[in-house]
């Protein structure tokens, strides 16, 4: 059998792939990790008492914003990521974006506070816990984009991996928003990236083991 033989037998009888097929199973990787983790926040950690009240205020929606948006980039570049054919990622600087926006804010919120409270923003109550607490929680999403991955075909093992954690901490830090009281955009920018950070690099360290195929 020639090459072109060859070839054609393989094609024979291949079914097209749906429509957004990768979106779909991408969207059901993280429903289904978000479940776990929203299940463990809300049997372990329990709701904010005011949240009712917090989500009256902008503080409460410029964090959740934040960590919104980072994992929607994130989440974008995973779909790019999950096919075998050459990436180009040009934009991918889009997703620091959010990170400026919220080192501005918190750089304007500094300066309109006396500096004896600076210690008191940036460390909050809960800034021994918060970064362990995002990074606990995005285990659940990153095994459901681990599960994604199994019908998928990245290429960039690495790259793919570490997108995976990073969209899978800041889904969990979305969700850690139910229960952290903390308001402060300097808190949240150190604590809340550096638990979504700490999932990116364990993801890139995993990625290379994890998704071969």
């Amino acid at each position: 059998m020639n090459t072109d033989a060859l070839i054609r037998s393989l094609a024979e009888n291949v079914k097209a792939v749906p429509r957004h097929a990768v979106g779909r199973r991408l969207a059901l990787g993280i429903f289904a990790g978000a479940v776990v983790s929203l299940v463990a926040i809300l049997s372990g950690l329990g709701i904010r008492p005011d949240l009712i009240l917090a989500m009256q205020g902008s503080s409460f929606w410029v964090k959740w914003a934040y960590t919104a948006s980072l994992g929607i980039g994130a989440i974008a570049m995973i779909a790019r990521l999950a096919r075998p054919d050459t990436v180009r990622l040009r934009w991918m600087w889009l997703i620091a974006v959010p990170i400026v926006l919220l080192a501005g804010l918190a750089a304007l919120e500094m300066a309109h506070a006396p500096p004896a409270e600076w210690l008191a923003m940036w460390l909050g109550h809960s800034w021994k816990q918060c970064p362990w607490l995002v990074l606990m929680l995005s285990a659940p999403i990153f095994v459901g984009l681990l599960w994604s991955f199994r019908r998928l075909a990245p290429t960039r093992l690495r790259l793919a991996g570490a997108t995976a954690g990073l969209a899978a901490g800041a889904c969990a830090a979305t969700l850690y928003c139910l229960h952290c009281p903390e308001v402060s955009a300097i808190f949240v920018l150190t604590w809340y990236t550096l638990g979504i950070g700490l999932a990116a690099a364990i993801g890139a360290i995993l990625g290379p083991r994890l998704l071969r195929w």
